[in-house]
C-alpha cells in the first residue's frame, strides 16, 4: 500500500449536515476499499485565494491515507461527479 494525501474543498453553503455527510462518504470510499485513514483533518471554512465557481469560501478538508491506487482512482472519480466538491487535489506523499 503506498501513502497519499489528499485535500479537498466543499461548497460553503452546505448545510453542517450535508457536509458531514460528504466527509464521512469519502472516508467510507476509501476504508471500505481496504484502504486506511491515518489523519482526517477538517479545517473548517476558509477565505479561497481566487474566486471559484462564484465562490469567495470553501470547507477545507485533509485526509492522509494508506490505499491500493484503484482505490485512489475511485476517490478521484466520486469527486468529479460529486456536486458539493469545489476542488480537490490527491497527491502521493512521499513522507
Amino acid at each position: 500500500m503506498r501513502k497519499y494525501e489528499a485535500m479537498y474543498i466543499l461548497k460553503p453553503d452546505l448545510e453542517q449536515e450535508a457536509t458531514k455527510e460528504l466527509v464521512e462518504k469519502f472516508q467510507n470510499i476509501i476504508t471500505n476499499n481496504g484502504g486506511e485513514i491515518e489523519k482526517l483533518e477538517e479545517m473548517g471554512k476558509r477565505r479561497l485565494a481566487y474566486e471559484i465557481e462564484d465562490y469567495n469560501d470553501g470547507y477545507y478538508v485533509l485526509v492522509n491515507f494508506k490505499s491500493e491506487p484503484a482505490v485512489v482512482a475511485e476517490l478521484d472519480r466520486v469527486f468529479r461527479i460529486t456536486d458539493g466538491v469545489i476542488r480537490y487535489l490527491i497527491i502521493k506523499d512521499v513522507k
